[in-house]
């Protein structure tokens, strides 16, 4: 889960990692208070979870309150990369003598941590990497060990920082390091670190992601999220304990296992390049262990997509026999009733298929067509979805 600039603003605090002070407002009139209260000059930064909000007018700085109250009315309500700002982080300004630019990811290739760092920080970092990736240093850290005093002092001398800065730069990375660490994150990224007149490190602006598959570790996690920004299907999905994503295309997908699905989703779109260009709708895997219910609450999610316009069911019978996956599905039509309205194309294979392919003949569902392959059920899937 990717979390707001002030979200990380507070994580940050919470670990004594220097920080700036910041209030929300979801309204100009809050706005111009919040910029009252902290005083002297502030920032009005939109809060959204995308990369690109100075460059698209998502920050600015409001020397009076009444500049942050007409500034926050502007942003407030704005569309940033496809992402709608509900609110605005008023924070307190800072004199900036230098900028610099630290993160630390999950490097999942290497199995292990990757941190960066650069004495140059600032929007443009992406653009450091490429045309000048010396100046950026890259460090591996070891998940037995973290982003312990040596490994940070490592990266401040690698990175190139001043002498006479590294040991404080330093401080301030095994605060980072902590932050991802006890907070079970996969990215904790400031950009810009910066350094002020007065000689202090601040984090200026930071992005963290947090691993969802730790919320049992990290209960107050669940806090952090933004209902309104949610997708409502992978809400519902994730209430279910389903393995969805949504995607853009008008065909649904169930599979059981990550491959199978994958699989088919590439299946899927092959056909759709004959019938309308039409694209999978998304991902959603029932695992190889799923039952009846769990086909059902699949459907109910998939059949509550208005993008959808056809559903493909693409299982290999193995621990979940077909003869349950046809059961849940028979089973989900009589609980959705009129509410199932779009048609469902049905691949069995595997064990017990002759079984599931009974019990959906039986049925005889005028939704649903029973396919003999992957390929006639993701051309017949593309065709339905076309009309």
């Amino acid at each position: 889960m990717d979390l707001y600039e002030y979200q990380a603003r507070d994580l940050f605090e919470a670990h004594d990692v220097p920080v700036l002070a910041g209030i929300v407002a979801e309204t100009p009139e809050d706005a111009k208070a919040a910029a009252e209260k902290l005083g002297g000059v502030t920032v009005v930064k939109a809060q959204v979870k995308v990369g690109g909000r100075g460059k698209a007018g998502g920050v600015k700085v409001a020397k009076t309150a009444d500049e942050a109250y007409e500034y926050a009315k502007e942003i407030l309500g704005m569309d940033i990369k496809g992402h709608t700002v509900h609110q605005v982080m008023i924070a307190a300004g800072a004199d900036i003598k230098e900028e610099y630019y630290f993160s630390i990811l999950l490097d999942r290739a290497n199995r292990t941590y990757l941190a960066m760092a650069s004495v140059e920080g600032g929007m443009d970092i992406e653009q450091l990497a490429v045309e000048r990736p010396d100046d950026l240093a890259r460090v591996e850290v070891s998940p037995s060990t973290g982003l312990n005093r040596e490994v940070a002092e490592k990266i401040a001398a690698e990175a190139k920082f001043a002498d006479d800065l590294q040991s404080d730069i330093a401080d301030v990375l095994v605060k980072l390091g902590d932050v991802f660490k006890k907070e079970d994150a996969t990215l904790v990224e400031v950009n810009p670190l910066v350094l002020t007149g007065e000689g202090k490190l601040i984090a200026l602006d930071g992005k963290v992601s947090v691993d969802d598959n730790a919320i049992f570790r990290q209960p107050e996690h669940a806090n952090l999220v933004d209902e309104r920004t949610e997708n409502p299907l992978e809400a519902k999905a994730e209430a279910k304990d389903l393995n969805y994503v949504k995607l853009e295309g008008s065909v649904g997908v169930i599979g059981n296992g990550a491959g199978l699905v994958m699989s088919t989703l590439d299946v899927v779109a092959y056909a759709g390049e004959n019938h309308g260009n039409v694209k999978p709708a998304n991902f959603l895997d029932i695992g190889g262990g799923a039952d009846a219910q769990v086909m059902a609450d699949g459907l109910d999610v998939i059949l509550g997509d208005p993008d959808v316009n056809s559903v493909f069911v693409n299982v290999f019978g193995g621990i979940t026999a077909c003869d349950q996956v046809a059961t849940g599905i028979v089973q989900a039509l009589e609980i959705l009733g009129d509410a199932a309205t779009k048609p469902l194309v049905v691949r069995l294979d595997g064990n017990k298929v002759e079984e599931g392919r009974a019990i959906l003949a039986e049925a005889n569902h005028p939704l649903v067509t029973i396919a003999a392959t992957m390929d006639e059920g993701a051309v017949k899937a593309a065709e339905l979805a076309n009309k």
